[in-house]
């Protein structure tokens, strides 16, 4: 007799499965997640709310993800989402090799900095082996090293009514009559500042690869894959989230998906 099984992706992906295939194709019970306004939808959200004020509670600011021993990364990390973007400017990037390349910390600073490959691999670098999980279901344990976010974005004087970073990435995840639709996500400056929280610039003792995200990836390790922006070029300090895509905070999040995506 076959049983039940509900894995990450079919519970965290429901919503933006109805939000989207279900509504085009006529199914009228969903209908609501379709209208901004409806209060169903609104209940909905809010339940996210709620869960992410007591993850922060229960968890604490300072907890860190497990780390692992060198012995346990028994495969290479899988990649996922966009491998390869195909944006004029990141494959001009790509072609030189990352010697261009800029990461720029601007929006509610003091002062906008900019900073190259080269200048962030000088740096203090952490090394940590953790586990990813992916909303798909699998996980798989790897070696990311990089410079702790949080020191750089000291750099730039963050000011105290900022409230979220907003990573603006090169992956073009989708392509709309309008033209390409580069992925973004965001994080609270509790995450950006927590003491794993890295710009990853190698994995598994090697420059990261281009297919896991190179030259730069936000390492979050107290969330879920999407959480994890590749690709990214810009780091914008907010108060709000409602002017980026369509105001839930990323790519996937504005698709149906939890913003907060914690484990």
């Amino acid at each position: 007799m076959s049983g039940f099984k509900l894995n990450r992706r079919k519970f965290l992906g429901a919503s933006a499965a109805a939000g989207s295939g279900l509504i085009l194709s006529g199914c009228d019970q969903f209908d609501f997640l379709g209208q901004r306004d409806n209060q169903v939808r609104a209940v909905l959200e809010q339940a996210n709310v709620l869960t992410y004020q007591v993850q922060r509670r229960l968890i604490g600011a300072q907890t860190l993800a497990r780390e692992y021993s060198p012995s346990e990364i028994r495969q290479g990390q899988r990649p996922n989402g966009s491998t390869n973007p195909s944006t004029a400017e990141y494959s001009a990037l790509r072609a030189a090799d990352f010697a261009n390349y800029k990461l720029t910390i601007k929006g509610m600073v003091e002062q906008e900095v900019s900073f190259s490959l080269a200048e962030l691999r000088n740096m203090p670098a952490r090394s940590q082996i953790t586990r990813h999980d992916c909303v798909e279901g699998w996980s798989c344990i790897a070696k990311w090293t990089g410079t702790r976010l949080g020191a750089v974005l000291d750099m730039a004087r963050v000011k105290p009514e900022a409230r979220f970073c907003v990573y603006h990435c090169y992956d073009n995840i989708q392509t709309s009559l309008a033209g390409d639709i580069l992925y973004y996500e965001s994080s609270d400056l509790i995450d950006a500042y927590h003491p794993q929280t890295i710009l990853a610039y190698g994995l598994n003792d090697q420059t990261l690869p281009v297919a896991n995200g190179a030259p730069i990836r936000v390492r979050i390790e107290r969330a879920l894959g999407y959480k994890q922006p590749k690709y990214v070029h810009t780091i914008e300090l907010v108060d709000d989230l409602s002017p980026f895509g369509q105001g839930k905070g990323g790519y996937w999040p504005d698709n149906g998906y939890d913003w907060y995506g914690g484990i």
